[in-house]
């Protein structure tokens, strides 16, 4: 079990009113989406970081932008506890192609959806359309997690 929460950077990444999440689960094992993102390595900053998750993760180059929310989840079972902090990003080079592979094979997925194309998806933090497509920062308490 860990014994501290694991911090990661999140893109909230708006192209043509459209929303790019990633799956990223090894072995497409879950049909659960997120935002583009991972851990925070030390020695970088938070923007440093999230630009180099996103180019891995989806082949983009992005300007990182304002934080746009603060989420929090844990999935009890496992002990896992993760604090996250969302950017909003700008796409500045590249285009999702289907060629492009995560380097680390997490991400096997990414795709732009629309606020309503969410509705038939499951993805997380629940709060997820509402922060992209509104304005102002948002926090989630407490999230659980579950597979």
């Amino acid at each position: 079990m860990s014994t501290s929460p694991r911090l990661a950077t999140r893109a909230i990444i708006l192209h043509e009113n459209r929303l790019l999440l990633v799956n990223a689960w090894p072995g497409q094992k879950s049909d659960l989406w997120c935002a583009p993102g991972g851990g925070v390595e030390k020695g970088a900053s938070l923007p440093d970081n999230l630009a180099r998750e996103v180019h891995e993760e989806t082949g983009l180059t992005v300007r990182v932008g304002l934080p746009c929310l603060v989420n929090e989840y844990h999935a009890p079972e496992t002990g896992f506890h993760q604090v996250e902090l969302f950017f909003r990003c700008e796409i500045t080079d590249g285009a999702l192609s289907d060629d492009w592979r995560d380097p680390e094979g997490v991400v096997h997925t990414r795709r732009f959806v629309t606020r309503d194309e969410m509705k038939g998806l499951r993805y997380k933090p629940d709060s997820l359309p509402k922060v992209a497509w509104e304005t102002g920062p948002g926090y989630d308490p407490l999230e659980l997690l579950a597979s």
